[in-house]
This record gives C-alpha cells, sequence and structure tokens, in this order.
C-alpha cells in the first residue's frame, strides 16, 4: 500500500514538473539543417539548463507560424503574437526601414567591419529602434556575406547579370538587382528552392555557411561567384511584451542564454563559409572569385542602390556605421 501510494506520490511530481515547464514559441525563416536552427536550439537548451528547465522553447523552421510569409515574423512579436523570433536584418526592413544599414551593397570588407558594428554601438542604435516596434533584441548572430548563384552562365561582371531572373530576399534587393541589370522576384525562401528546381527563377543570393550549403542549393545551381556585395546579420529578438512579464533573474539568464547561443551560430556559420567553397569545387559547382577590379565594378554598378538606400536609413545611422567600419581597420564604405 505504501509503495502505491509513493508511486502515485512520484507520478503527480513528475506531471507537476512538466507542466511547471513553459513553453515558448521561436520563429525561423529557414531550414531545420541551417546555423540559424542550431542557433535557435542552442539558446532553447542554454535557457532550459540556466532555469532548471522553467522553460521550454519549441523551434518552428521555414517560417511555419507566420504561414511561410518570413517578413510577418518580426511583425507578430512586435504585437506579441510570438514570443521569439531568429530572422535576418533584411526581413525586418517592411517593419524597420533603417535595418537595411547592414546590407548596403559593400558596406563591408571583413568581419572585423562587421562585428564593430553588430556587436557594438550602432547594433545597439537599431536595437533601440526595435524596442519600439515591441521587439527585445537579445543577440546578434550571422547570415554572412551574400553570394550569388545562378543555372545560366558564370557571374565576372555586372553585365552577366543582365536578362537573368533573380530571387531575392527584400526590397533593397529588389534595387540592386535592377542597378546590375537582372530581373528581380521577391518570393518567400519556402518556395525558393522549388521555383529554383523548376527554372521558374535562375538564380538566387546568399551566404554560403549559413544557407547555401545546409539548403543544398548546389544540387540546384551550376555557377557561384564570390562577390560578398552585401552583409546580412540575424538576430535572436523576443516580444517586449513576454520579456517585460519576466522576472529579473529569468531576464538574465535568457540574456546569458542568447548571447552565447548566438556566439556560437556565429562560430559555426563562418566555419562553414571558410570549408565551403572547397565544398561547392567539390559538388561540382563552378566557382568564381572576382579580382579587385572586377569587384571595384560590381560596386561602382551598385552605387545607385546604395545611396538611394542609405538616403532611406539616414545619415546618422549611416554615419555611425561607417565611423565604427573606420576604427576597425580598412573603411569598407561604398
Amino acid at each position: 500500500m505504501k509503495i502505491l501510494r509513493y508511486g502515485s506520490l512520484l507520478a503527480a511530481g513528475l506531471i507537476a514538473g512538466s507542466v511547471q515547464a513553459e513553453t515558448l514559441r521561436l520563429s525561423h525563416n529557414v531550414g531545420d539543417t541551417t546555423t540559424w536552427h542550431q542557433g535557435a536550439e542552442r539558446f532553447g537548451k542554454l535557457l532550459s539548463d540556466k532555469t532548471d528547465g522553467a522553460y521550454d522553447v519549441r523551434v518552428f523552421p521555414n517560417a511555419q507560424l507566420s504561414g511561410g510569409d518570413q517578413m510577418r515574423q518580426a511583425e507578430m512579436v512586435g504585437r506579441g503574437a510570438l514570443d521569439l523570433v531568429v530572422t535576418s536584418a533584411i526581413n525586418v526592413t517592411p517593419l524597420v526601414p533603417e535595418m537595411a544599414v547592414f546590407s548596403l551593397p559593400y558596406l563591408y570588407a571583413n568581419y572585423d567591419e562587421v562585428d564593430a558594428t553588430t556587436q557594438g554601438a550602432p547594433g545597439e542604435m537599431l536595437s533601440e529602434i526595435l524596442l519600439d516596434k515591441g521587439i527585445k533584441v537579445l543577440a546578434w548572430g550571422e547570415n554572412g556575406f551574400r553570394e550569388v548563384t545562378n543555372n545560366v552562365r558564370p557571374i565576372t561582371a555586372p553585365e552577366d547579370l543582365e536578362g537573368l531572373n533573380m530571387r531575392v530576399a527584400g526590397p533593397m534587393y529588389i534595387d540592386v538587382m535592377n542597378a546590375l541589370g537582372a530581373n528581380p522576384q521577391q518570393m518567400q525562401w519556402s518556395e525558393t528552392l522549388t521555383a529554383l528546381q523548376q527554372g521558374v527563377v535562375d538564380g538566387q543570393e546568399n551566404p554560403i555557411g549559413a544557407v547555401i550549403i545546409p539548403q543544398q542549393v548546389y544540387e540546384m545551381q551550376d555557377y557561384l561567384t564570390a562577390w560578398h556585395y552585401s552583409y546580412d546579420p540575424i538576430f535572436l529578438g523576443i516580444s517586449t511584451e513576454k520579456w517585460d512579464s519576466l522576472d529579473a533573474e529569468t531576464q538574465e539568464a535568457m540574456q546569458e542564454a542568447a548571447t552565447e547561443a548566438m556566439a556560437y551560430q556565429r562560430e559555426i556559420t563562418r566555419e562553414g563559409t571558410e570549408e565551403g567553397v572547397d565544398f561547392l569545387r567539390e559538388q561540382g559547382m563552378e566557382v568564381y572569385e572576382p579580382t579587385e577590379e572586377e569587384l571595384q565594378a560590381f560596386r561602382e554598378a551598385t552605387q545607385p542602390a546604395f545611396d538611394q538606400w542609405a538616403g532611406k536609413v539616414g545619415d546618422e545611422i549611416v554615419g555611425a556605421f561607417q565611423d565604427a567600419i573606420a576604427e576597425a581597420g580598412t573603411s569598407g564604405t561604398n
């Protein structure tokens, strides 16, 4: 009888313990093989560990919770319809146009310059703007330098893009591709792989380590040009409504978990990128690495798009980014 009673109490305790774990829903844009997903899952594990299992983070890839619309995720977090999001800066530009600053064509030359902005005062400026939209940025991660792929021909000069149907993620990239003579088609990432397979679009542009390799874009595209024309950070953000409901101890644990998870995510993304070019060549892709003279031709061709979007972002923010980049070393400004 005592054994039965003890067993019942133990079962009740286990049930009560499972009920105590609060589920938080985290949405991101891309597939579950990507470094975005790995970073999100790392965050969930760290948060559970740091709060003794008080929180269970459920990660939903491919913008499932926003009906496949990657642009809506941030807006949903902002109004409290989603708890957490991992998304890239360019996907938030419909809500916060200033977020386009990170991706201005040929703004950056290297990772030191990137880190001077995402991990420094310029990143904090953008975090403050997002806070006004109901999103608290917990930490910045990395999508990476965006490289161009296609199935028609090698791209070694701006004129090689002429007439190509190119999938793009957001409004700024529409203007960039127009400046290069391509036919941009804004499309959700969840639809892009099928569009590439069926030839609906000729190509796309995305980072190697975070997207092109883990999403196996190389199986659908023959040519890649490593032109480093635009950088794209990601961030882990939480609804301010949810954040404000947490006590100080939980906020501290969540902040620590996010910082550690995104540092891990940046690390594995850069590792994948470093090893990626050789891997893509092994998979049969023809990879072209432009000379400095050839890159200058792309810089000049994309200058109108840079100027147009720098105007939308504003002199104060663009200036803060350029100053931080200059302090980091060589100037990566257009």
